[in-house]
């Protein structure tokens, strides 16, 4: 196993869209990369065309990243591993990797979500999976296709030491990558998580063409409910401020790059939300996301009425239009509350 500040071999599980791009990344920045695919059809393309035909078409890859099907030969294989599968499906990826997995390979989480029905961060569940993996996360605004095209990036890596995120930082920084550091596991997972929840209902609000100021009120008061959450669940403040928080709610929020902000808009426009998913193959992570968030409230005790709104049009059927009314016709408070 390497020692700290020597990450080189860099395997990321995961070959969507984003774990492609953060492949693409952790290449300039000097590693040697591995890309794991759930698809063994996607493996074989990426290492046939240096692309990803399926879920990231037009960007060439470097041919020094090869691409695998086997999530063995990639964790043996890797001095850090970056988990970029869909949130649901970590669990079950960690119980597979368990009795295989090296003592001290560190993990980077990258995916966004909190999980369904057990209400534990991602963080929780590798660590009551794979307690044998140091552990950080990465989070922050960033679209993959423009990672990939190297556009400027900036981003946010927690892990649960110091020494673990300047190791990590200095093995996947590069001038149009740039990673800040933090030991804020915590905060970097909620602001990645509910703001998926909070650009659906942005979505929602400019497919009913509602306006610009409705968006800004939208983003503003997510923001405090990401903030209350945050703060319950033990997330420093500071992070919360940041490129996890509101630099990716911000970013999520306001383009139509966003799966969760396009799918709030199909949904303004009167497609059914069963119609919208059937026609896209990658996970659109508010979705899944939105029943945990109201979940983890509810046992903290803290008041998400933006989240309970997306939450009930997305699961519990609720009428759009009622939703809305329902939400603006809430009584005055303090905005400081």
């Amino acid at each position: 196993m390497t020692i700290l500040g020597e990450f080189r071999k860099i395997a990321v599980i995961g070959a969507g869209a984003w774990g492609t791009a953060l492949a693409m990344a952790a290449q300039r920045a000097g590693c040697e990369v591995m890309l794991q695919a759930y698809e063994p059809e996607v493996a074989e393309a990426i290492n046939k065309t240096h692309e990803n035909p399926v879920y990231l078409p037009g960007h060439p890859l470097d041919p020094a990243i090869t691409a695998t099907a086997d999530l063995k030969e990639a964790i043996s294989w890797a001095e850090a591993v970056l988990m970029v599968a869909p949130a649901q499906h970590v669990r079950g990826l960690c119980r597979s990797m368990k009795t295989d997995w090296p003592q001290d390979l560190p993990m980077v989480l990258c995916a966004k979500g909190i999980e369904n029905k057990t209400e534990m961060l991602l963080s929780e569940v590798v660590a009551e999976e794979l307690p044998q993996a140091p552990l950080a996360v990465l989070s922050g605004p960033s679209f993959a296709a423009e990672v990939a095209r190297r556009c400027p990036t900036a981003v946010t890596l927690a892990a649960e030491t110091q020494d673990l995120a300047v190791a990590l930082t200095e093995a996947l920084s590069s001038p149009l990558f740039r990673i800040y550091r933090s030991t804020d596991v915590i905060g970097a997972q909620i602001g990645g998580a509910v703001k998926n929840v909070l650009a659906i209902a942005c979505g929602i609000a400019q497919g009913k063409d509602m306006g610009d100021n409705a968006r800004a009120f939208l983003i503003t008061r997510g923001l405090a409910e990401i903030t209350r959450l945050g703060m319950a669940k033990g997330a420093q403040m500071e992070t919360l401020m940041g490129l996890s928080g509101i630099g990716d709610l911000s970013l999520t929020c306001s383009a139509m790059q966003s799966r969760n902000f396009s799918l709030g808009f199909a949904l303004g426009k009167g497609q059914p939300l069963e119609e919208i998913l059937g026609g896209r193959k990658a996970v659109t992570e508010g979705v899944h996301t939105a029943a945990s968030v109201i979940d983890l409230a509810r046992s903290l005790k803290v008041d998400l009425p933006i989240c309970t709104a997306v939450n009930q049009i997305l699961n519990e059927g609720a009428d759009i239009e009622k939703t809305i009314t329902g939400l603006l016709d809430r009584p005055p408070r303090d905005e400081a509350g």
